[in-house]
């Protein structure tokens, strides 16, 4: 058991859902597996599952825990701070790809 840090800039969605309430009503949630690190109150691109940035979003909340399947969750709690172009939205996409969701594939 430890914890693992999202100090980076990119906060990816697993799940289409969670992505549309955070972009519907300006707020949402996210669960991660694991035991995560999210800190709080900075402001991060939110990226779809398919790796596409399309936000800047501020963490307000992260809640690590074990619940009562004994699984390791992270809830992270989202303020949507405003879309992204798309001008925007593919620099950032293309930058992660290059620095974060490309390295993965390639080793």
């Amino acid at each position: 058991m430890g914890f693992q840090t999202e100090f980076n800039s990119v906060c990816k969605f697993k799940s289409e859902q969670e992505l549309y309430e955070l972009l519907e009503y300006d707020r949402g949630k996210m669960l991660k597996q694991g035991l995560r690190v999210f800190p709080t109150g900075q402001k991060v691109i939110a990226y779809t599952p398919a790796n596409k940035a399309v936000a800047i979003v501020k963490i307000t909340a992260c809640v690590a825990e074990i619940n009562f399947n004994g699984e390791e969750v992270t809830s992270v709690e989202l303020q949507l701070i405003r879309p992204l172009t798309e001008e925007e939205s593919a620099v950032q996409t293309a930058l992660a790809y290059e620095m974060f969701f490309g390295e993965a594939e390639s080793r």
